[in-house]
């Protein structure tokens, strides 16, 4: 458990953390929010408090060079006709991302799994595999 020593939550993020999980299950569009670890305090927070309706605007805002922990529910038809919710954390970690960088994310994504809650981490390497999640989430039953 040494990871929940090296990375933290304030109370308000893991408030915001339960609030978004319950609020988005019968939401009508994806939810995203996306995650930073601060290098300083190595709280891991939201980077700017806005919840994405659109994955495409996902993708705009992630760097090129830098990982990021995205918080996803996403509600989509499956092709037996039901409708489902997955609740999911979209691990970012783009190719040319720095190396201490790369392990500070890594070290902290079950920590972020577990205090999110969420079942399922699905790595994205790029922004088109943001845009395109929905094809990843459709194979999930």
């Amino acid at each position: 458990m040494s990871e929940s020593r090296l990375y933290s939550f304030s109370p308000e993020t893991k408030e915001k953390l339960r609030k978004f999980r319950l609020g988005t299950s019968r939401a009508k569009t994806p939810q995203a929010i996306i995650y930073i670890i601060d290098n300083k305090s190595q709280e891991i927070r939201p980077e700017d408090g806005e919840v994405y309706t659109k994955m495409e605007d996902v993708a705009d805002e992630l760097p090129e060079s830098s990982p990021r922990f995205i918080l996803l529910s996403y509600p989509l038809t499956l092709a037996s006709g039901r409708l489902t919710v997955p609740y999911v954390l979209l691990y970012y970690l783009p190719e040319n991302c720095n190396p201490s960088m790369r392990m500070m994310y890594a070290g902290a994504v079950e920590l972020m799994r577990n205090t999110a809650e969420v079942n399922r981490v699905i790595e994205v390497y790029e922004d088109e595999d943001v845009v395109s999640i929905e094809s990843k989430l459709q194979g999930e039953d």
